[in-house]
């Protein structure tokens, strides 16, 4: 790239590409390829770059749990197919329709794999059931250390091992890329699992809303066993999230689901080692894939999670925008806060396309539009309206392209 200088702001965008691919062209394990293999890269970055802290020209979106529930072409979907939800997901095809379904509908700047957080506890021998009308279940759960003997083995967790129980998930994977580039969506896919406190909570307790002070009784009463229970999801969480990006995935996130379940002392001595270790491990093998991390309900976390390695760090509803960068400071870029409530239509229509542009406004002068993935604070529930939905990832895109070429943000 040299001494060039861009005389628009597409050249300018070419020339930063160029650079960042010079610098790591010799990088086997990087995302962003040399100038021969520009196949698997997605034309439409936005979302990596301002992931891995560049200038962008507008602030990415994507929502949490936008596929599914809240779409009438998913509930249609599940019709035709005759599945639940838990059923698809060992379906390829189901998959990769349900991870297509809203980049069909809104200009979202990434795809997420359309999975579930319960499908390692399900690699690892412990029955995960839908029953209708509670959620996802795990209806015998681990009820004391004897029940580790169930389990496989730490050294029994392999690149082979998650071929084998979760192969079906990174067959989905690679037919998701397929149809997206069939469809002609270059787009980055999200890869994804939850973290090894949040499987702990799911595979002692059963449930995520009954039961639910079984995981700190662990943690409590057998504080051994429960780190011998973390290091073995650890490790699991390491080898299918690198099973992702080797199928294709372009970025990750990991999902602290039940940080509200955990205080912050027994945060501290039990789920931060595991992700200090999931960030290491993988920045290790994949150095330049964006990294994300979201400890839901435990916000305490964030400024220590900033330092581990993760390139973006998710803030809940319940963090002060305000204070949310100097929390983050220089290390990381920040992901959310908005309110799903937004998107839900109200009976005295005080929830409107304008509305959702004035709320999001508010998002971007309080959190800035440069190292900002604009996000939900909490997944989309089911409830809200496409209409909406869409008039917030328009408002993202519009509103900070215009502060950033006011230079106000």
């Amino acid at each position: 790239v040299g001494h060039a200088f861009a005389t628009s702001q597409a050249e300018d965008l070419e020339l930063t590409r160029k650079l960042i691919m010079s610098n790591v062209a010799n990088n086997e394990d990087c995302i962003i390829p040399d100038s021969e293999d520009e196949e698997n890269y997605p034309k439409h970055d936005l979302m990596i770059r301002a992931a891995l802290g560049q200038t962008v020209e507008r602030t990415p979106t994507w929502l949490f749990r936008q596929a599914g529930r809240h779409l009438p072409e998913y509930a249609d979907y599940k019709k035709k197919v005759g599945r639940n939800f838990l059923e698809m997901l060992s379906y390829p095809e189901d998959v990769a329709e349900c991870t297509l379904q809203p980049l069909r509908r809104y200009e979202v700047d990434a795809a997420i794999l359309f999975s579930d957080i319960l499908v390692i506890p399900e690699a690892l021998g412990i029955e995960v059931t839908m029953p209708g009308g509670v959620g996802i279940l795990v209806p015998n759960p681990l009820s004391g250390p004897e029940d580790l003997a169930c389990l496989p083995d730490i050294d029994e967790i392999s690149t082979e091992f998650v071929e084998d129980k979760l192969g079906h998930v990174i067959t989905s994977v690679k037919l998701i890329l397929e149809k997206m580039k069939e469809e002609g969506m270059s787009r980055p896919l999200i890869g994804f699992s939850a973290a090894p406190w949040t499987l702990l909570f799911y595979m002692v307790g059963g449930s995520s809303k009954k039961n639910t002070d079984a995981g700190m009784t662990w943690l409590k009463e057998h504080p051994e066993d429960s780190k011998t229970l973390l290091n073995l999801l650890t490790k699991i969480v390491i080898e299918y999230l690198s099973a992702q990006l080797d199928a294709g995935a372009h970025m990750l996130q990991v999902f602290e689901a039940m940080g509200m379940m955990i205080d912050e002392k027994n945060f501290d001595e039990f789920a931060m080692p595991c992700l200090k270790q999931i960030a290491e491990e993988l920045k290790e093998r994949y150095p330049n894939v964006p990294l994300m991390v979201f400890s839901r309900g435990a916000s305490f976390a964030n400024e220590e999670l900033s330092k581990l390695g993760y390139d973006v760090v998710t803030i809940d509803g319940e963090v002060d925008r305000s204070a949310a960068r100097d929390t983050v400071g220089g290390r990381a870029g920040l992901q959310g806060n908005y309110d799903p409530r937004e998107l839900i239509l109200a009976e005295d229509g005080s929830k409107t396309v304008e509305t959702v542009r004035e709320t999001t406004r508010e998002l971007l002068e309080a959190l800035g539009c440069q190292r900002l993935i604009a996000n939900l604070g909490e997944g989309l529930g089911g409830k809200e309206s496409p209409e909406l939905v869409e008039a917030f990832v328009n408002a993202v895109h519009e509103e900070s392209e215009k502060m950033i070429k006011a230079g106000s943000n």
